[in-house]
């Protein structure tokens, strides 16, 4: 399978919205927040270009179904790698991410 990482900011994100939920929900909110999460990233692994190019360059979006976020990432056949740039909510701005690419 191949492997993945997260942009410094998009793990950031992540983070940020795991405690948004440990401090305005719940500890088992975040909990379920987090399994999302990871399930997300094994579903996008095991077929990385099932979900629809977005942007570019080859950027594809991933909606969670739970909670109001997508996964924004990119699939690198060459290193056989997914890099996430992004866990977004739905809230922000279209795009903001964009500088993380360079």
């Amino acid at each position: 399978m191949a492997s993945y990482g997260f942009h410094t900011e998009a793990a950031d994100e992540y983070l940020a919205a795991t405690r948004y939920y440990v401090d305005h929900a719940s500890p088992l909110v975040a909990a379920a927040f987090v399994a999302e999460i990871e399930a997300a990233v094994q579903t996008v692994l095991a077929s990385p270009k099932s979900w629809p190019v977005v942007d570019e360059p080859q950027i594809r979006r991933y909606l969670l179904s739970r909670f109001p976020y997508s996964l924004y990432y990119r699939w690198e056949p060459e290193r056989d790698r997914v890099s996430i740039y992004a866990v977004m909510h739905f809230s922000k701005l279209p795009g903001y991410w964009r500088d993380r690419l360079s």
